[in-house]
């Protein structure tokens, strides 16, 4: 694919999902990189430790691929050992509408090639945990950092919800991608102002599972409402999913986006 120098290229990666998402995650950043020069990666990696929450092993783990941002959501308490940390973390972001006195920061600013991005996370509220309102926490960080466009992880359950938020901040968000559901959705588009929008980015884990787990595991809850162990699905074949969008340096506009559905391995 063909860059120019007075573009932005920037790789939101989906949800990645345990040991196996994160070796799927490192070969095909070593591969896009390059082909897409990438100037920024984000991910979300609230599952990228066992399936459930992050360690700062993964953590350090995933910055050595080649990661700037990692995003999170529900599970990224579920580690307790990452807790103590996160005051400490730069490249480690929880959902900005948690409490005030949860551990962690709810948004990171980076600039690149003169740009200031804005990396925000946030949480749903529809079938979710507990949390503040995403629209006025957003709204409020909006304020704060007027120089800055904004790419919003907007962690949810409902597409509505998702969707709502998108056109509430349409021209105000440079981009608002969606994950937590961990499959890829057909809606990747720029709203009327401009706002790139995609209501889940998917995931980076076992293809054959149900969102990353072993799907006898899921079924076995379905059929008999008993709780039951969730562990990661680890073989055959793996996906990868991201969206790509390029950002023009002068206009401040988005020039080029695409999303990434790659099934890799065996």
């Amino acid at each position: 694919m063909n860059t120019q120098n007075n573009t932005v290229n920037i790789l939101f990666i989906g949800d990645i999902v345990g040991r196996g998402g994160r070796k799927t995650v490192k070969s095909a950043i070593s591969r896009l990189k390059e082909e897409l020069s990438l100037d920024l990666i984000i991910a979300n990696a609230e599952n990228s430790a066992s399936g459930f929450g992050i360690t700062l092993n993964v953590y350090k783990e995933l910055l050595g691929f080649g990661i700037d941002i990692c995003t999170s959501g529900n599970h990224i308490y579920d580690k307790k050992e990452i807790v103590g940390y996160l005051d400490n973390l730069d490249k480690l972001i929880r959902p900005a509408n948690l409490p005030s006195k949860a551990p962690g920061k709810g948004f990171v600013v980076v600039e690149k090639k003169g740009v200031r991005f804005l990396i925000v996370n946030l949480l749903g509220r529809v079938f979710m945990p507990l949390s503040d309102c995403p629209f006025q926490t957003f709204e409020k960080i909006l304020s704060e950092y007027p120089d800055c466009l904004p790419i919003v992880d907007f962690h949810g359950e409902a597409t509505s919800e998702k969707n709502a938020f998108a056109y509430n901040f349409d021209g105000k968000a440079l981009a608002v991608i969606g994950t937590h559901t961990h499959v890829q959705t057909n809606d990747d588009r720029l709203l009327p102002n401009g706002t790139f929008y995609i209501t889940d980015a998917g995931m980076c884990g076992a293809l054959d599972s149900c969102i990353g787990v072993v799907k006898e595991n899921s079924i076995e809850k379905f059929l008999t409402s008993v709780p039951i162990k969730f562990d990661v699905e680890k073989k055959g074949k793996m996906l990868f999913n991201a969206v790509f969008f390029s950002i023009d340096t002068d206009t401040k506009k988005i020039v080029k986006f695409e999303k990434i559905y790659n099934i890799c391995g065996e």
